[in-house]
């Protein structure tokens, strides 16, 4: 099947064949066709990498009438990176629709320059929650008229904390618009969002539900946790041609991570969230054009990240569920070709391991890390066909060589090999010279009883010396795994931290607000996060117990929209009787340093 065969206009197909394009993907016979000739809402569930934002676009490009000034179309996206890639690819798609008008507007742009572009008319708005909200709020924005709502990458936007904004963007549009949701994953609050908003909707599946790309290999590597980072080097050393991804938990791990290898000589730059934007942009453009090897990024920064061709993602730690691996490993494997997908993991996550093959769909296969000897021979054989095929000027080298040839006269063919050879080669020698090997015991994985040491222990020894087995490892991130249901937040209070925070309604912050802080700020999932309580001059929050020192030590220099902010352990008491508030309860709270959050509150 051919683009011809979908039913698009010429203008469109005149785009689609400038942009390179010349079969559509599995999500997009089936999606455009779908939009094309009926008027239901559509669910659309895809790997990322899979064509969706063509899928999407091309149809509601065809719908929409140009020649009308009032904005026709939404998207919703969940980063800047992505909101730049799709209105750019939007733009592509309307090269030949002279009327056309595509705005883009996110956070971390100037408003006012955003606002005079929708000012001067915009057909598509392409935005994230937040800013768009902000717009609607100011009235400049107007979509009581739209069309068509999309909401790409829906399952990354409500793990952001931005499910209150979303709320608040489509409770504005009418009720007989078209809704088209679109995600690589479908958690049961993705579910709840596509029950609420679409009328009639008809559900379009690219492959397995849930599922990665099936041309990535994935591979794990077990070792100790000292020598996470001493592996990390081996891995990448292994592969000269790398054009990789590392995935980090935190902002500040990120930053170390990429410190360490630029130190150390390796082409890496970080994102996170502490860039601005102009930084952020001058290191995505590095990474795109590969003058950038290696890129240590956050969750929360390459959400939404869009480059052909990356050979590698590397999980620096494992990650703390299911549908975040799908999502990092969905960043290589694009538009067809093959890529890897690599774990690093310390003897006590082999737990997690199974859950994430059973949700996503996929088969860990345990590697060695390289040992130094096959490093170096690695690094040689690249070596030898970079001057196999380095190109000669003949004409311009010429000028310069007959000194050369006269100094290298007396050195044989072999000593000359040795010599160019060691030039470049000697750091790798010398580094890896007496190289230990650094793989912890793999046996944990795939023994019976092996699990023992890993929480997840699934068999047991009988009095013969038998196995038994005890039935299927604790569900990872089920309630009885961490105390926390996905959706409904704690089980239980004894299984949570209350921790007190200086910002709250005075500040005007919302939920989603410090929901995206700490996820941003520690790496921690929305999942660990439980009760959010905003009152006058200062909030609380509750966390999983198992992540509660992380947070604390992570948060000691967070920043919340530009302004430093202070989280302390707080403790709860019974209000005594009679005490009341406009909810009918007040709460005393026991800190060791509540009095002085509470007086740097009252200074703002």
């Amino acid at each position: 099947m051919s683009f011809e065969n979908l039913g698009l206009n010429d203008h469109i197909l005149k785009a689609v064949e400038k942009m390179g394009f010349t079969e559509p993907t599995p999500i997009q016979k089936k999606v455009i066709p779908e939009i094309m000739n009926s008027n239901k809402d559509i669910v659309g569930l895809a790997q990322t990498g899979t064509g969706k934002t063509a899928a999407f676009g091309l149809p509601m490009i065809q719908l929409m009438d140009f020649y009308s000034t009032h904005t026709q179309g939404v998207v919703i996206c969940p980063t800047r990176e992505l909101c730049i890639q799709i209105s750019g690819d939007f733009k592509e798609f309307t090269r030949y629709i002279k009327p056309a008008k595509i705005v883009s507007v996110y956070g971390g742009a100037s408003i006012e320059n955003q606002i005079r572009q929708v000012k001067r008319g915009a057909h598509i708005i392409v935005a994230t929650p937040g800013r768009l909200l902000d717009l609607i709020k100011r009235n400049v924005v107007k979509i009581a008229e739209v069309s068509f709502v999309v909401l790409d990458e829906a399952d990354e936007m409500l793990n952001m904390g931005f499910s209150e904004d979303l709320d608040a963007i489509l409770s504005k549009t009418p009720k007989d618009k078209r809704t088209m949701l679109f995600s690589a994953t479908m958690p049961r609050a993705v579910t709840k969002i596509s029950s609420k908003y679409m009328n009639e909707s008809v559900e379009i599946t690219a492959g397995k539900k849930n599922s990665v790309a099936q041309n990535i290999t994935h591979n794990n590597y077990i070792v100790l946790e000292k020598e996470r980072y001493p592996a990390l080097k081996r891995i990448i050393d292994y592969d000269p041609d790398i054009y990789g991804l590392i995935f980090c938990r935190t902002r500040n791990e990120t930053r170390q991570v990429s410190e360490k290898l630029m130190k150390d000589g390796y082409n890496a730059e970080a994102l996170h969230g502490e860039l601005s934007q102009a930084q952020r942009d001058n290191v995505m453009q590095r990474f795109r054009n590969k003058s950038l090897q290696l890129l240590v990024a956050t969750d929360v920064a390459a959400r939404g990240l869009d480059v052909n061709d990356i050979s590698h993602v590397i999980n620096y730690n494992f990650p703390d569920e299911a549908e975040t691996y799908t999502h990092r490993s969905g960043r290589t494997a694009r538009a067809g070709k093959s890529g890897i997908s690599i774990v690093l993991m310390n003897t006590r996550e082999r737990w997690k391991m199974g859950a994430v093959e059973n949700k996503a769909g996929i088969k860990f296969t345990y590697a060695k890390v390289p040992s130094g000897y096959a490093i170096c021979e690695k690094q040689l054989y690249a070596m030898v066909k970079k001057l196999v095929a380095v190109d000669i000027n003949h004409e311009e080298v010429g000028k310069f060589l007959d000194p050369v040839y006269e100094t290298l006269a007396d050195l044989s063919k072999e000593e000359l090999i040795q010599r160019v050879i060691s030039i470049e080669f000697n750091r790798f020698l010398d580094y890896y010279k007496g190289a230990k090997d650094i793989n912890a015991s793999s046996g944990a994985s795939n023994k019976p009883g092996a699990e023992k040491k890993s929480g997840g222990k699934r068999f047991s020894k009988n009095k013969t010396g038998a196995y038994k087995d005890k039935g299927p490892r604790k569900e990872y991130g089920s309630r009885k795994d961490n105390g926390f249901d996905k959706n409904n937040g704690p089980r239980k209070n004894g299984d949570t931290r209350s921790f007190f925070i200086n910002v709250g309604q005075l500040d005007n912050i919302q939920k989603g607000a410090i929901t995206r802080l700490l996820c941003d700020q520690t790496g921690i999932s929305n999942a660990q996060i439980g009760k959010i309580e905003i009152l006058r001059e200062f909030s609380f929050f509750e966390i999983d117990n198992h992540v509660a020192d992380t947070v604390l030590k992570s948060m000691k220099h967070a920043k919340l929209d530009g302004r430093d902010v202070m989280v302390q352990l707080a403790q709860r008491r019974k209000p005594r009787p009679g005490a009341k508030t406009k909810n009918g309860r007040k709460a005393r709270i026991k800190s060791n340093g509540f009095k002085e959050g509470l007086k740097t509150a009252k200074k703002r």
